[in-house]
């Protein structure tokens, strides 16, 4: 008997790649909230916890090239499996170490295999979706980095307090190894689910280029020839070290100056970190939108991500703000509108290119993107340690919001110098 065909079966398979990035930033937030614990129990300064950082950041560059150029070679459904089992043993393998190096390595692993993440997710969102509706299928799967990073803040404080913080890495880390069950059971290309029916068939590959996704991985070479990889790369460039500082120095930018007890749920980063879920899926949406409203697909991404480049700029004057509400708010606004603006900026990739090419060029911009990442939280780590010294650590903080705030909008105008003339097609 033939299987029953369903509708709308390509928001069930958004669905498991929601729950597989909400894993990955729930198991990479951990250290964050962890950070005072480990400090005090490792004797750390801030900059031996911006040398964690660093070995994270410097192999999630790596990662994100080498688990590109895997994903497109094996497939979006053997490489995320691949990537997530090796990320949830490395997460779980922080609650065995017992030095400062043994947090570097367990690090290291992790970001090497946590890097496959994005290149997999906008693959099966490529596969999966129509262009009219990706930034929005985008959005709502980034959506599930927000996700992470609120039940990061539930979750740690009760396991740290009842467990410890070995039992702490463990239990969160086994729940990528549960994820892995329902992705391998459910999820496979449109073209070769027997459940997807004819018409959503047709729906999906509605506004895609003929035979796009019969073209071989392109070589490296190739690639860095395209103006779409360039203007993916600069973007990451220039905004995901500021998205580092959110998710790593945040818990303790509250501890610090506000003198947050993060061994309790943190009601500002839950606001903060739940905010930026209708960033992500709103600025998908928008731009969506947009183009269903008859704008062209470039103009709707370029307005949709000056606006949220625009909603970072007031984080730089937070030095004139001393109350903690206001500045929960201030920073709520510039998390929400960097997932506004990530979710669009990995979807124009797969705008401008056919499908076996969106995992390597993502993953060579997310490369790149975490090379500028392992600088900068260097930079952060000796400006809050001589800022400590100095008896204001506040003082520290107020000029990394200062960067923040100028960095996307100068990410903005760099992508559209980039693009100031169309590309050539590939054929």
């Amino acid at each position: 008997m033939q299987a029953p065909q369903k509708k709308n079966l390509r928001w069930f398979m958004l669905f498991l790649v929601f729950l597989a990035t909400t894993i990955n930033y729930l198991d990479r937030q951990v250290m964050g909230l962890l950070k005072p614990t480990l400090e005090a129990e490792f004797s750390w300064t801030e900059k031996d916890y911006s040398y964690i950082v660093m070995a994270f950041t410097a192999s999630y560059a790596l990662g994100n090239l080498l688990m590109g150029r895997f994903v497109d070679k094996v497939g979006s459904k053997i490489g995320y499996a691949v990537s997530l089992v090796v990320w949830s043993l490395a997460s779980i393998g922080h609650g065995f170490v017992k030095s400062t190096v043994g947090f570097l390595f367990a690090r290291t692993a992790l970001g090497l295999s946590e890097a496959g993440n994005f290149p997999a997710a906008i693959k099966s969102v490529a596969e999966w979706f129509p262009k009219k509706e990706r930034a929005l299928a985008t959005g709502i799967f980034n959506s599930g980095a927000t996700v992470g990073a609120i039940l990061a803040p539930v979750l740690v404080p009760f396991i740290l307090g009842h467990y410890g913080w070995q039992e702490t890495f463990v239990w969160i880390g086994a729940a990528g190894l549960l994820w892995l069950v329902l992705w391998w059971r459910f999820y496979n290309k449109p073209e070769d689910n027997k459940k997807l029916s004819a018409e959503e068939l047709a729906y999906i590959k509605s506004d895609q280029e003929e035979n796009q996704n019969n073209l071989p991985s392109a070589p490296l070479k190739d690639i860095l020839k395209l103006k779409a990889t360039w203007s993916f790369a600069i973007g990451k460039m220039m905004t995901d070290p500021i998205w580092y500082f959110f998710m790593f120095w945040l818990p303790a930018y509250f501890a610090d100056v506000f003198k947050m007890d993060l061994t309790k749920p943190s009601l500002p980063l839950i606001l903060i970190y739940g905010g930026t879920t209708i960033g992500s899926i709103g600025g998908g949406y928008l731009s969506s939108a947009l183009i269903k409203k008859g704008w062209e697909i470039s103009r709707a991404r370029n307005f949709t991500m000056l606006l949220f480049a625009l909603l970072v700029v007031p984080v730089m004057f937070s030095k004139y703000l001393d109350n903690m509400w206001m500045i929960t708010v201030v920073i709520a606004f510039a998390t929400a509108a960097h997932q506004g603006w990530g979710a669009n900026l990995m979807t124009c990739v797969g705008d401008r290119l056919p499908n076996n090419y969106v995992s390597s060029v993502i993953g060579f911009g997310g490369m790149m993107g975490s090379v500028a990442g392992i600088i900068f939280p260097l930079f952060i780590g000796i400006v809050l340690d001589a800022f400590k010294k100095a008896g204001n650590i506040n003082g520290g903080y107020n000029i990394i919001f200062f960067i923040a705030g100028m960095s996307y909008v100068a990410a903005w105008l760099i992508i559209k110098l980039i693009n100031r003339k169309p590309t050539v097609k590939i054929s």
